[in-house]
Order: structure tokens, then sequence, then C-alpha cells
């Protein structure tokens, strides 16, 4: 097997930009009208929302590499990150460390890209890491660097990458090259395609012991935010994450060969999608402060208990909608009680309800488009 590292050309990569032409577009509209809506929001709304995208975020690009966080844990972590008040809660060191790389790229987006950088974001994810050689800096060991699956005795490489010692070498030419095509550098590329290539490009170095996947995509979402002049809410991981056998088949086959083009079809696709996810996750959370404001002095603690709950689980909406039952397990309420507190959520517009007896579902009043696709 011959990887794309091992070419003559490497790692001149080859792609023809005007088939991109069309999603270039797409992508710089919907950006403009994300960047709009987040950008005149006052403060006290906007670093909230900001938060709930990036825990999203932080969660689904841990859960594509089988590290399940804990939401609480990252949005508390995140709110110190960001100087809110916190619950104050121990954090542990794979929420910590997402969290702070998070923040880190949400305010030095538009600064290039170093290896000081990168170490920072590796030493962060690794936090109580104790199996590792080498944290914060890129691995060295003699073995080969490869992703395989099968049986011990007959494996199957999907991937192998550079021999250690190359590492420093390809890691100072994939720098240099991210910053030149920066726009405003030597040799500035459409977003998506530059994005696209950035993350191949990184996951092909496969510069850390552990990590690459998480700080690929995170490198990925720093071209993207340099493309528009504000820092990247696009819901990237999340839509990798939805996706994920599909995103190791299409990196698998990019791995072999120079020419990208249908990788980076198949990347634009998906950061379309993730814009699209985005600006609905968007609407959904403009939507729940107006009604938290709108209910606030007028519903008891159960109540936002469980209005809580349910928006926890953001677009898509509470699986099958809300039962008596699920609200007295929310709660810890009494049938009779959770009844008359949902019928009161009913009466003041919060809640929809479909459905009689032992069928009946109650649903968020502004997302009923979503629960009623259930």
């Amino acid at each position: 097997m011959t990887w794309n590292w091992q070419e003559s050309g490497w790692p001149h990569f080859r792609f023809q930009t005007e088939r991109l032409a069309a999603r270039e577009a797409v992508f710089l509209q919907k950006s403009g009208v994300v960047v709009g809506t987040v950008k005149h929001l006052p403060d006290d709304e906007r670093l909230p929302l900001v938060i709930d995208l990036f825990s999203t975020e932080a969660l689904k690009t841990s859960e594509i590499e089988g590290e399940l966080l804990d939401r609480d844990s990252v949005q508390s972590s995140l709110r110190r990150q960001f100087g809110l008040q916190t619950d104050n809660r121990r954090v542990a060191p794979a929420e910590q460390g997402i969290a702070e790389v998070l923040a880190d790229l949400y305010r030095r987006f538009a600064q290039p890209l170093d290896e000081q950088t990168l170490f920072q974001w590796h030493d962060r994810l690794m936090q109580g890491r104790r199996d590792l050689n080498h944290v914060g800096s890129y691995r060295t060991h003699a073995e080969p660097m490869q992703v395989v699956s099968g049986a011990i005795h007959a494996p199957k490489v999907h991937f192998e990458a550079p021999p250690s010692s190359r590492v420093p070498q390809e890691m100072q030419r994939f720098c240099a090259w991210f910053n030149d095509t920066a726009p405003g550098g030597k040799h500035p590329l459409p977003a998506l395609t530059r994005a696209g290539i950035a993350h191949l490009y990184f996951e092909c170095i496969h510069p850390f012991e552990d990590g690459n996947g998480r700080i690929g995509r995170a490198i990925a979402e720093k071209a993207l935010a340099q493309s528009t002049g504000q820092p990247s809410l696009t819901a990237l991981s999340r839509m990798i994450q939805k996706k994920r056998s599909e995103y190791y088949d299409q990196l698998e086959a990019a791995n072999k060969t120079l020419n990208v083009d249908d990788w980076l079809h198949w990347f634009a696709d998906t950061v379309l999608a993730a814009q699209d996810y985005t600006l609905h996750r968007l609407d959904f959370l403009l939507a729940k402060t107006k009604l938290l404001d709108r209910l606030r002095g007028q519903i008891n603690e159960r109540q936002e208990k469980a209005l809580l709950r349910m928006m926890r689980e953001g677009p898509e909406g509470f699986r099958g909608g809300l039962s008596t039952s699920n609200y007295t397990s929310i709660t810890g309420a009494p049938a009779a009680t959770a009844r008359r507190d949902l019928a009161h959520l009913v009466e003041l517009g919060a809640l929809v309800r479909t459905g009689q007896l032992k069928g009946t579902r109650y649903w968020l009043a502004f997302d009923r488009a979503v629960g009623s696709q259930r």
C-alpha cells in the first residue's frame, strides 16, 4: 500500500477549485446570517449562546473518538473560561481541557497557526493522561503510527502516518502552508477548500500520540473562522459525529491519493449541513431565552426544571415528547401535581399537548414543528 505522503508530489494536493465554487458561495452567505444573528445580541445573551453551541461541539468532537464527557461539567468550565458565573463544581481534566481549547480557538482564531499553539492544545486535551509518553509534544516512537482493525493475527491497516522522525519537518511545512493559504496570505484559498485540506493534511501527518482527530477538527474550525473574520460557530463536530463511519471511510480513501476532490466535496457538504444545524440551533436558543423571560414569575421550580430538561435536548426535542410520568421522574412531583403543572404550562403557551390518556404528550410550543415530526 502506498500512502499519499509517500508519493513524489507530497504534500501538493490536487483539486479543482471551480468545482466547489457554488458551495463556497453558499457557505459565505450562510456565515453572514450566523454572524449577523449573534453579533447584534447583547453580551449577556451572546456568551450563553456561544457556550451552549461550544458545549455541544466539545461533547461531539470527543464522542467521535469514543470519549463521553459530562455536559454540565463542560458548560461550567466554558463559563469559567469566558468569565461568567459558575456553579463551582469540580471539573474533570477531560472536560476542562476541551473547554480550554475551544475558548482559546474562539479568542485567537485570527492568529497564525504555530507549533506552540498546537502543543498547548495537546497539553490541555491530554490533561491527566498517564498512558502517553509525550504530552504537549510530537510523537517520537520508532514503531509505525497506524490505524488498524480486525484480529491481532490478521490486522487491516486503514492508515499509516509518516515515521516519527519526519514529523517535526512535516509540521513546520504544514504550519507554513496553513498561514500562507489564509486570507491575506501569500497563496489564499477559498474557505471550504482550505479548511478541508487543512484537516486532511494534518490527519495524514498524525503528529501526536493521541488527540489528532480533535486537534484536526479544531484546525478546520480555525480555518473557517479566519475566512469569515469571526469565531466559527459551525456545528462541524456534531455533523461529523452523526456521519462518523462515513467520515472515517472518506479519510481512509483520501489518505491514499493526492487528488482530494472527492474528500473536499464530502467535507464541503458536511460543513454546509453543519451550518444549517447551527442556524436552527440559534433560532431554538433565541426562542428558548424569550420563552423563559416571558414565563419568569409565572411558573414554579418544578415547571422550570422540567422545561430546562426538555430544552437541553436542543432542536431535536425531547424524544417521544414529555409524558406525565417523565415529568414525575424529572421533578419528583406526584402524578396529580404533575398533571396540574403540565396543564398550567399549556395554558401559558409554553407547551403544546397532543394525544389522549396514556398517549398524552407535551412538546415545547416554540419548537412544535420539530416535535410533530417525531
